[in-house]
């Protein structure tokens, strides 16, 4: 913070699948400049946080910590409006974790989120073969995250394949099955959803099917909803081409500003 200068609002970050909060500092710089204060963890089994890589018994624990950070830094800041960044898998938890607490955000803003599955990798078949060898074989690996999807920028792309923090084996059949656990918990509570919401999608992405971020806007009864696409954009539009990324840093630290009060003026 500059100066004297007060903080205005409290904003949680959650990363996505397989990669860590680490790439999220251009963004928590951002709004630090602005008198926000973000802050973020690496979700179990993720970058430098505990337990077995990509591999959850229960999303909800995604869920569960998330509020307890959250909460953490509400008994800090208590009279500070809280606002939730998630991106990819971190939206899906952004959703959920919203959910929960209705009330209680200020604000929610999902880049290129994970609403649902993509239908033409989640057929019915697809689906009970999944839960075929979820029980047979829970730990089968199944094909790894493209990095070539990241983004159209080959340094990220670069950037994103030598970041040892990063998850770059296969995804296990068991985190599949949470995923589309999420996803079925996230379709339920689409009808319900009320407080305010950003979403910000590329249209060819290929990690994150945009039809589930246009079923979602089109399907909620929030009153203060917006969804921006990106004309060729990949998944990560924050990482994507230089253009693209500040786009969504601006329209990001732009959405939130507008829903702070006015600042006081400053006396001479």
């Amino acid at each position: 913070m500059r100066g004297n200068e007060k903080q205005r609002a409290l904003v949680f970050i959650a990363h996505g699948a397989g990669e860590h909060s680490g790439p999220y500092d251009e963004l928590a710089q951002r709004l630090k400049e602005l008198s926000l204060l973000a802050f973020a963890h690496d979700h179990v089994g993720h970058g430098q946080s505990e337990g077995e890589r990509m591999n959850i018994k229960d999303f909800q624990i995604y869920i569960r910590d998330s509020l307890q950070h959250i909460d953490l830094m509400k008994s800090r800041h208590p009279d500070l409006p809280v606002f939730i960044v998630g991106h990819s898998m971190g939206g899906a938890i952004s959703i959920l974790t919203a959910c929960e607490r209705p009330t209680e955000f200020a604000g929610v803003v999902l880049i290129a989120p994970m609403v649902q599955m993509n239908p033409e990798s989640a057929t019915p078949f697809k689906v009970f073969l999944a839960k075929v060898l979820n029980h047979l074989m829970p730990s089968l690996t199944l094909g790894s995250i493209q990095s070539k999807w990241v983004s159209r920028d080959k340094k990220q792309v670069e950037a994103y394949n030598v970041d040892e923090l990063n998850f770059h084996g296969g995804l296990r059949v068991s985190f599949g099955m949470q995923l589309m656990a999420a996803a079925s918990r996230i379709e339920a509570e689409i009808p319900s959803i009320k407080w305010p919401f950003l979403l910000l999608h590329g249209d060819a992405d290929k990690l994150c099917d945009m039809r589930g971020s246009t079923m979602m806007y089109e399907n909620t009864p929030s009153s203060d909803k917006k969804f921006k696409i990106f004309e060729g954009g990949y998944h990560c539009l924050h990482h994507d081409l230089p253009e693209v990324a500040e786009s969504v840093l601006k329209d990001v630290s732009g959405w939130i500003l507008e829903r702070l009060p006015a600042e006081p003026s400053q006396q001479p």
